[in-house]
């Protein structure tokens, strides 16, 4: 069997053999809560806990999870962030006054998304997208109130609203 560990300076050393192991226990290289993972196991464990290499040590380590880098967790991506990409995307669609609603969505949810996440860096993920939601919002909305500016100025009777009642 093949185990990977993680040493002292965090990286990843292996895939190696059994042997090898009670080498580098002998050699006090490893420690009882170095973390390892054995081929066809599911998750990160550490060394003292494996009954191949548990008689090597004096006593049983305390059992504690391994260090987040050892683990294999996916980050979840924040929804904000998401739809403020997705709303940043269709404001950027040429249709007149119509995106208007979703480039100040895609404003809103992008600022919601990096304050979230400010506070969720261990869980989720996103920054990203959020920030080009934010982006492509902001520019959808400038490009709108200087086309809006430019069209009133050119033509200001578009914009004139009869008020004269009859």
């Amino acid at each position: 069997m093949n185990y990977r560990i993680i040493g002292n300076d965090g990286k990843t050393y292996g895939p190696t053999s059994a042997e090898q192991i009670h080498a580098w226990i002998a050699q006090g290289r490893i420690e009882s809560r170095t973390p390892i993972f054995a081929d066809g196991a599911s998750d990160w464990t550490f060394v003292g806990l494996l009954p191949e290499f548990a008689g090597n040590f004096g006593t049983a380590p305390q059992t504690i999870s391994p260090p987040k880098s050892a683990t294999s967790q996916s980050l979840k991506t924040n929804t904000c962030a998401l739809w403020s990409l997705i709303c940043g995307i269709i404001s950027c669609i040429p249709c007149c006054w119509c995106c208007m609603p979703f480039n100040l969505v895609g404003l809103v949810l992008g600022i919601v998304a990096l304050a979230q996440l400010s506070s969720r860096r261990e869980t989720e993920a996103g920054r990203t997208l959020a920030i080009i939601g934010l982006v492509l919002s902001a520019a959808s909305l400038f490009l709108g109130i200087v086309w809006a500016i430019i069209s009133l100025a050119t033509d200001p009777s578009k914009f004139q609203m009869n008020f004269n009642s009859n």
